[in-house]
């Protein structure tokens, strides 16, 4: 028998799920879907080395190449919440497949196409495969593993997303310096199909097949709402090169309003005890939900426009190669790999408190980073500033497995896709911001006088209010689970029995 029901992580809703034994190729399947997870979270910013070089090749604009990065990141998180109930109702096997099978497809139809249109149109159809594949990640994480195995598989999955953020530049930088010549852009996304297509091969044999949980109704007029709202809310963002952000400002309080819209109707189906698209008791009973997207999104504004920032001032600033320029940010990248396995192993014994010692170590780090780029001799400034990214990168390990798993391991197994889907929207929202706000901040006071240092300092320091924000929230539920733990009071992990647990089978 494979772990087709719930593993609750040995606390909480889906804790005790009668019926689970250990599938016995769970680790085999993870890194099949890690595999999956980190080409997709890659292809978000590989990319951005290659624009150049796909602008002369294709004869575009500059409004018209930024869609090969801005549409992807747009239909990855238009898709993620719906697909993650998908998963949920059907067979997150099957959707995972297909998705990755998809992904696979239209990777080889942006490396084949011959003019911009057709490149971005695949880059719609690729956002759109890896929206549906992220969420069944996390998902099957939940149902394949309990307890410290738990949280070891988030640890994995942590490093997973962390690497592969920190990585695109680097990973972008080495295929163009390899495939040299005006078509070596190509590569960047025929990378992905022998282990794509090795992926779903594995993916067939080693994934277990799930039972439909819930009625198999997918919520329409949710699905509606959901992405109308994260497009008004998204389409501005990536827009803002081309002045997205001045023109469709009425598109945040359009999209703020729908967005109510769909909390409403959600709440509805609920009191009609029929299934809804995302359950607002997620937010409201499920113990640590709330608080960990809201971690989660904040952190994400700050972490994915960094890379763009460093970007900008190693290759603008002081004339570095696209593969020199990746390689000045890898000690974040090993640090953060380093460290989530690590927390992987810690979160159970430690919770929250990782979150916060991770979140100070980043903050510490890119703050000292900043100086050390202010001041440093321009010549040896990046690389006198490697242990100080190194030490950010450790406290991000420390962030993003650690949260995953608190927010994620109370979430009844039959709501899994549609939480780690909502979980993972969130950081799509707090990235779009960070990569439209920080390289706009970064160009502003570049433009007052090619001041690159100020430059670079300014939008780190803009990036290190949005991860303050998110330690404080971390902090605040720190202490809330300590006086929870005081003596004469309930344990957090004894949860009751709430209605959105109530059909866990």
């Amino acid at each position: 028998m494979t772990a087709s029901t719930s593993a609750g992580g040995g606390r909480g809703p889906g804790a005790g799920d009668d019926g689970y034994e250990p599938d016995p190729h769970r680790w085999r399947a993870l890194w099949v879907t890690l595999v999956a997870g980190f080409m997709s979270l890659l292809d978000v910013t590989i990319v951005a080395v290659a624009l150049p070089t796909i602008q002369r090749d294709l004869h575009a604009s500059p409004a018209q190449v930024q869609w090969v990065v801005s549409g992807y990141a747009l239909t990855f998180a238009l898709a993620l919440v719906t697909a993650g109930r998908l998963g949920d109702a059907l067979d997150r096997r099957r959707i995972f497949l297909l998705a990755l099978g998809c992904f696979v497809l239209f990777s080889a139809a942006c490396g084949a196409a011959p003019d911009i249109t057709l490149l971005v149109a695949a880059r719609l159809a690729q956002g759109l495969a890896a929206g549906f594949m992220a969420p069944q990640n996390s998902a099957l994480i939940q149902q394949l593993f309990r307890g410290a195995e738990r949280g070891r598989a988030f640890g994995f999955f942590g490093a997973t997303v962390g690497i592969s953020s920190a990585a695109g530049p680097i990973v972008g930088g080495s295929l163009l310096a390899l495939a040299s010549g005006p078509q070596g852009w190509r590569w960047i996304f025929y990378v992905n199909v022998p282990l794509g297509v090795l992926a779903v091969l594995l993916g067939r044999r080693l994934l277990p097949r799930t039972r439909r949980s819930g009625r198999g109704h997918v919520d329409l007029p949710g699905v509606l709402l959901l992405g109308l709202g994260v497009l008004a809310v998204m389409y501005p963002l990536v827009q803002a090169e081309s002045g997205g952000i001045g023109r469709l400002w009425w598109l945040f309080p359009a999209g703020a309003a729908v967005l109510a819209l769909f909390v409403r109707w959600q709440r509805r189906l609920v009191a009609r005890d029929a299934e809804p698209l995302l359950d607002p008791r997620l937010f409201t009973t499920v113990r640590g939900y709330a608080v960990g997207a809201g971690v989660g999104t904040l952190y994400f504004i700050g972490f994915s426009g960094v890379w763009l920032v460093f970007a900008l001032f190693y290759q603008h600033g002081l004339g570095f190669s696209p593969l020199r320029s990746g390689l000045a940010v890898t000690p974040f990248a090993l640090g953060s790999a380093s460290a989530a396995v690590v927390a992987g192993r810690l979160v159970d014994r430690f919770g929250r408190l990782l979150t916060v010692c991770g979140l100070a170590g980043v903050i510490v780090g890119l703050g000292g980073t900043a100086l050390l780029l202010r001041f440093a001799p321009l010549d040896t400034a990046a690389w006198i500033a490697a242990p100080a990214l190194f030490l950010g990168g450790v406290g991000g390990g420390f962030v993003v497995s650690p949260n995953i798993t608190m927010t994620l391991r109370d979430v009844p197994v039959r709501m899994a896709g549609a939480a780690g889907g909502a979980l993972q929207t969130g950081q799509r929202l707090g990235a779009a911001v960070g990569t439209a706000a920080l390289p706009g901040l970064y160009y502003l006071v570049l433009g007052s006088g090619d001041d690159y240092r100020a430059a670079v300092v300014t939008a780190l320091g803009a990036a290190l209010v949005g991860m303050a924000a998110s330690l404080a929230l971390a902090v605040s539920d720190c202490r809330r689970d300590r006086r929870a733990r005081r003596p004469g009071r309930p344990c957090p992990d004894e949860v009751a029995h709430h209605p959105v647990h109530a059909r866990q089978s």
